[in-house]
């Protein structure tokens, strides 16, 4: 038999969120918040073979997400939703080949992967054991009440009007011993305000067949739940400035905190500047040196060292090596890279493009598809023709090539290394090396036509 698995309960209607979107789904800065459970399950040892979600109201969308985060995770369904006690009963199957069982709350984002650590070494200590912790509020928690050798739980609309006044609540979280589990499980019933079967009953259940039961208090800033939208606006605030600590500890100088917005997954090195007004979201790693200039939108992509990101730039999957320069007011992204010293400038948009070595696009152009040599000059209004419709369609510009402004390049075609193109031409065939690329109609000039197309108004005495 198994050591030990992890049950998290995600099966509830989050009725109070008022949202289309299931409540474990609900983002939390950049990240949904069963991802955040599930990641610290992960960080705390625990293998997902020996994790199961289960799912109820719109549990086809948290299953698909669990499939494609977490494709090891099993998935358990709850169909009707009779309470934590049957959810629990449910999932009997997966948790019974175990000797432990830790059931999670799916909405409890903040909870640390030590603290998690903690209630998984409690396992087996006690029949069960439960998470608690002082709550400034407590609002509707159930109410942790202790004796001298067992605890129990009150459901708050089962509660007394003494019993409201207790501040140790519970956070939904336990560890029980499987054997000890089964022998009770069954004997949870609904008599209860609520009319539903409460996880909670188990504690009494064990007490009253002499079995031990103990809890251990944690930081309410770790046990916020999330039922409503303000909560989840409290706990995204909390997540928020939780990572800009941890980064300015590090070395990353964030010159307005109040305004910058960095996601759990974004790795920084120290001397990283962040200005004010910025978001930084999704698998994001940006090196030591680099510069983050106020509005920019930065999405799971790479900054090498000494990045300049000047401001106003939008930047998503794409990858910036080390002395790159962006912006202001670029748009780069699906895979494009800029290599050393490449420079994307003002009003610049480009996709799924290779920017060679020291090469620049400056201003107001757009580079979709292409691939650029090393220290290539791209004029002002220069745009590379790449979609005909059906496919999208290539364009390579070789090394060391001046295209004037204003070129159009109907891909697919070619632009030979050291080549140069005259401005305003539309470039469809291949420029060899070396050569001056033209491709616009010879420029005519027809004398008085404005004259004789009335476009011209002679100034006369009466109209001074």
């Amino acid at each position: 038999m198994k050591n030990l698995c992890v049950l998290v309960m995600a099966a509830g209607k989050g009725t109070r969120m008022k949202s289309a979107t299931p409540k474990v789904l609900q983002p939390v800065l950049d990240r949904p918040i069963i991802d955040y459970v599930m990641g610290n399950a992960i960080s705390a040892g625990i293998n997902q073979e020996d994790l199961a979600v289960l799912v109820g109201s719109g549990g086809e969308e948290v299953e698909a997400h669990i499939k494609e985060k977490f494709p090891n995770v099993k998935i358990l369904w709850q169909h009707e939703q009779l309470g934590t006690g049957h959810a629990v009963k449910t999932a009997r199957d997966f948790w019974s080949e175990y000797e432990n069982l830790i059931v999670l709350n799916g909405d409890l984002p903040m909870m640390k992967p030590e603290s998690l650590q903690k209630l998984i070494s409690s396992a087996g200590q006690n029949d069960c054991t439960v998470i608690t912790f002082e709550a400034e509020n407590p609002g509707a928690y159930g109410r942790i009440i202790r004796s001298k050798n067992s605890v129990s739980i009150v459901e708050y609309k089962d509660a007394s009007p003494e019993q409201r006044e207790i501040r140790e609540v519970n956070a939904g979280c336990y560890a029980f011993k499987v054997k000890s589990l089964l022998r009770i499980i069954d004997s949870i019933t609904n008599n209860n305000a609520q009319k539903e079967y409460y996880i909670t009953d188990a504690l009494s259940l064990m007490n009253e067949s002499g079995m031990t039961t103990g809890a251990f208090i944690m930081p309410e800033s770790e046990m916020q739940g999330v039922n409503t939208q303000e909560e989840l606006a409290n706990v995204s605030r909390e997540m928020r400035r939780e990572i800009l600590t941890h980064w300015m500890k590090e070395g990353v100088r964030i010159v307005d905190p109040d305004t910058v917005y960095i996601g759990a997954d974004v790795v920084l090195s120290h001397d990283v500047t962040i200005m004010p007004n910025v978001q930084i979201w999704g698998r994001c790693v940006i090196g030591e040196g680099s510069y983050i200039g106020s509005g920019s939108i930065i999405t799971s992509s790479i900054l090498g060292e000494n990045v300049i990101v000047t401001a106003y730039a939008v930047i998503e999957n794409s990858i910036l090596s080390n002395n790159a320069k962006a912006g202001p007011f670029c748009y780069i992204r699906d895979h494009t890279v800029l290599e050393e010293r490449a420079f994307a400038g003002k009003f610049v948009e480009l996709k799924n493009s290779r920017i060679g070595e020291g090469s620049k696009v400056p201003h107001l152009s757009y580079m979709g598809d292409a691939t650029l040599g090393h220290d290539v000059n791209i004029g002002a209004g220069s745009i590379t023709c790449n979609y005909d419709g059906v496919n999208k369609n290539k364009t390579h510009i070789g090394n060391n090539c001046f295209i004037g402004s204003n070129t159009m390049f109907v891909a697919p075609v070619e632009v030979g290394e050291g080549s140069t193109t005259a401005a305003g031409s539309v470039i469809t065939q291949r420029v060899p090396e070396n050569s001056l690329g033209v491709g616009r109609a010879r420029q005519t000039n027809i004398a008085d036509w404005s004259l004789r197309n009335h476009h011209h108004k002679t100034t006369t005495e009466g109209d001074k």
